[in-house]
């Protein structure tokens, strides 16, 4: 699953993932089949990648991540352009 925001607020929602980190990755890493989970900014907001084993995963972070938006951001936070698929390829440095 992929959340990518912009436009007003996007960046204060990387602001705040990156402070609060620990507990982002302690409510996506509830969800089934969870992988990973990597956030990274762009110009004016940022993208959110999270991995799961089974689309349920992927459904329910779509859910707790926007949940988790709507308690923290203190105003209206962007709507993100929202990306899934398939696997077909995946590689891990050591």
């Amino acid at each position: 699953m992929i959340r990518s925001y912009s436009g007003e607020g996007a960046a204060e929602i990387f602001d705040l993932i990156e402070e609060r980190t620990d507990e982002i990755m302690e409510l996506i890493g509830e969800v089934p089949g969870f992988v990973s989970y990597t956030a990274f900014r762009g110009h004016g907001g940022g993208t959110a990648v999270t991995v799961c084993q089974v689309k349920e995963g992927t459904d329910a972070s779509t859910k707790v991540a926007t949940k988790w938006v709507l308690e923290n951001i203190q105003m209206t936070p962007p709507v993100p352009q929202i990306g899934e698929g398939s696997t077909v390829a995946c590689a891990a440095g050591s």
